[in-house]
């Protein structure tokens, strides 16, 4: 019974992988600017989705009690900034779905806020059974450890370094900022264009 439940267990990232949360991105950073008199780019932050936020803030040189003010403010806009103009990525619903069809698990691990991360699912109606949120690339893998997972379904490099740390499966999806051939070349299992390929693919690894 453990085998049966740890085949089914299948971990997925958040953003650029089952939402597109790009276009509030944007505007929570022009809000972050406007209050900070900063000059962030938020179209390369938003095109670079991934990294936990604080990661992101102390890429950009300020001292630590800046970066707190910054992803505290940054948390405090995001609800009524960015879930609103948040969409699913296609095939997103159905591969969650398949899943649970198949008598199966998710998890949605992220290097999101966690609290927000919830906001976004609450919004769509998605049930999961664990969600895990400020955890990146290895740290991922101590999740999908935890639980068992066996996939790991995301769109960035990191998470291809998340699911090789957990021994699972690594799928990548090219809907974030990398294409096939560099989740490939990153050493993803698979490679998707999206998500609406997954029911197939997993009809058939399962």
């Amino acid at each position: 019974m453990a085998e049966q439940r740890r085949a089914l267990t299948v971990g997925f990232d958040l953003d650029m992988t089952l939402i597109d949360p790009r276009p509030g991105m944007v505007r929570a950073f022009d809000a972050l600017n406007e209050e900070f008199e900063l000059s962030l780019d938020g179209e390369h932050f938003a095109a670079n989705l991934g990294p936990p936020l604080v990661d992101v803030m102390r890429g950009y040189g300020f001292d630590e009690p800046m970066v707190e003010r910054l992803v505290t403010s940054f948390r405090q806009l995001y609800p009524t900034i960015v879930v609103g103009a948040t969409q699913p990525m296609p095939g997103a619903a159905q591969a969650l779905d398949v899943v649970r069809d198949a008598g199966g698990r998710t998890l949605v691990i992220t290097g999101k806020y966690g609290p927000n991360a919830g906001l976004h699912l609450k919004a769509f109606g998605w049930d999961v059974d664990r969600l895990a949120g400020d955890v990146f690339a290895a740290a991922k893998g101590e999740v999908l450890r935890e639980e068992g997972a066996t996939i790991y379904v995301g769109d960035h490099l990191g998470d291809i370094v998340g699911a090789k740390a957990a021994g699972a499966v690594a799928v990548g999806v090219a809907t974030g900022p990398y294409g096939l051939d560099e989740l490939d070349a990153a050493g993803a299992d698979v490679a998707l264009r999206d998500l609406t390929e997954f029911p197939a693919w997993f009809a058939q690894h399962a």
